[in-house]
Order: C-alpha cells, then structure tokens, then sequence
C-alpha cells in the first residue's frame, strides 16, 4: 500500500489576520451607531426609557417619520410621546441643498483657477504663497468665525444666503493642494501644442485642463458637498431666521423644543436620518471614484 503524504500545514499568518480583526472592529464601530439611530426611530418614545438594552425597536411605530415629514399633527404626536413641536423638514432640506450646491460649486471652480496657477504658471514667490495657503489648514477655523461673522453683519446680509455662502464660496487650502497635484501629473503635451496654435492660458484652462480633470473635480465636488452638508456652526450663527434655517440647524432647534420635558429622541433620530440620505446614496454612487482620485493625487 502506498501512504498519502499530507502537504504541510500552512501557518497562521498573524499579521494579516490582526488587519483583518482591525477591518472588522472599524466596520463595527461605523455601523453600529447607524443601527442604533435606526431602531431609536423606530421606536416610540413611551418605551424606549424601559428598554433602553434592547436592540430591537421599542413598541415598533412609523410616527417618528410621520413627524419628520409632517404628516402627524400635535396631538397625534404628543399621544406617541413625542414633542408635538414642528419641523419644517422640506424648507430646512431645500435651504440645505442650495446651500451646499452653491458653496460647493463656488470651491470646486475657483480652487482649480488657483491649483492651475500654483502648476502650470510661473511667477514670483509662487512656492511661497502656496506654503502661506497650506499654512493656514493649521489654523482652527473657530478662529475666523468672530471676523467672518462681523463682516457678514457689516454688510447687512445676516439671515440671507449670500452671507452662508460667502464664507465657503472662495478657494480652500486642501481643495488647492487636491488638485495640485493632479495638475502636476497631468502631460504638458497638449497644453504646449495649444500655446503653439496660439491658445492663451484661459483657453486651455477651459477646454484641456478641466475636461481632463473631471474624475478629481468630481472628487472634490463630492467631498465638499459633504461637508457644506454638514456644516452647522457658521449656519446656525447667520442663519437663524427659518427662510435660510439649514437641515442641521433646524434637527437642532427641533430637538430643543420639548414641551413635555424631555427630547423627541425617535423624531430627532428620525430626521437624523432622512438627512443623511442624500450623502449616503452619493458616496455609494462615487465612493470608489474618489478612493481612486485621492490615490492617483499622491495623497497617502
């Protein structure tokens, strides 16, 4: 008889096992908060103080997203134990969508004119003057709220959309260095045969230089558009009249308003939710866009 000779035992290979225990705590982490905010919503707020341990939703009720929208007036929602004060969900959406387009196309256009400037032209100091741009990602922004917000007030356009917007219309340090360094990788072939044909540098900045930039354009636009999304402190300074009340803002004003004492925890959760939809279905549909152009950027 012939005997069978096992192949050896492949050994446990540690460290990629601990990355992958790392990846698995990470993935925890991130989602679990999203499943709490779930089944606090979903819950009604009579019961969630007695089973605050339980994972599944308490008393399981659609009323928190019946008030976020609207459809549930005072009393209904005062007998489901929830605040009975009122959200104006659609307004504080709509005023948060043009907040963040207009902001978020302002810094995508302006940031690359400047990120063209700081690759492509040669002038004096102009390795000195992109230090002092990327010097000031070190500065808080707290820091410039006080002048921004005085400003802003001098002008008389508190409670307007020019002054939420005109804070974060302009170029941005990372957007800059972002596409910087895209612009760096970018081949001088073409840009050099269009000068030879005449082209002056506006020309090609317009029909080369952004048509083949459109992968990290849509980068930036995407990771901006998040954080105008979220944006809450310089909204809530300028903006308190409901007309340009942002979705943040207004979910914190609907939290402080607790006739009976205590928070709509499920309402909150609820409009916590909704709002964060819209960046949760964008990153689905660019997240892999935008791992790939930050890695190509040399951004590590």
């Amino acid at each position: 008889m012939t005997t069978q000779t096992l192949a050896p035992r492949k050994p446990i290979n540690w460290r990629r096992a601990g990355a992958w225990t790392l990846v698995a705590l990470a993935l925890i982490v991130t989602i679990v908060p999203f499943l709490w905010m779930l089944r606090t919503a979903l819950s009604s707020n009579h019961s969630l103080a007695s089973n605050a341990a339980n994972l599944l939703p308490a008393d399981f009720s659609w009323g928190a997203f019946k008030r976020v929208f609207g459809m549930q007036s005072a009393e209904e929602a005062i007998a489901e134990g929830g605040s009975g004060a009122d959200i104006n969900f659609w307004l504080y959406l709509r005023n948060s969508i043009i907040f963040s387009t207009v902001t978020t196309a302002g810094q995508v256009f302006f940031s690359a004119m400047a990120a063209y400037a700081f690759s492509r032209l040669r002038w004096p100091g102009r390795n000195l003057v992109f230090g002092l741009f990327l010097a000031t990602m070190m500065v808080p922004p707290i820091f410039t709220a006080l002048p921004n917000f005085l400003m802003i007030k001098n002008l008389g356009l508190l409670n307007t959309f020019a002054g939420l917007a005109l804070p974060f219309l302009f170029m941005t340090p990372f957007a800059i260095f972002f596409l910087r360094q895209f612009f760096l990788n970018m081949s001088r072939e073409v840009e050099e045969a269009a000068m030879l044909d005449g082209a002056k540098h506006l020309r090609i900045f317009f029909q080369i230089v952004l048509p083949n930039a459109a992968a990290p354009l849509a980068t930036l636009a995407f990771l901006t558009f998040v954080g105008q999304w979220n944006e809450y402190f310089w909204p809530l300074l300028v903006g308190q009249d409901e007309n340009v009340r942002v979705l943040t803002v207004g979910l914190g004003v609907f939290k402080s308003q607790s006739p009976q004492g205590a928070p709509d925890w499920a309402g909150l959760m609820a409009g916590t939710i909704v709002a964060a939809l819209p960046v949760l279905l964008l990153f689905l549909a660019f997240g892999k866009r935008v791992v790939n152009s930050i890695g190509f950027s040399g951004i590590k």
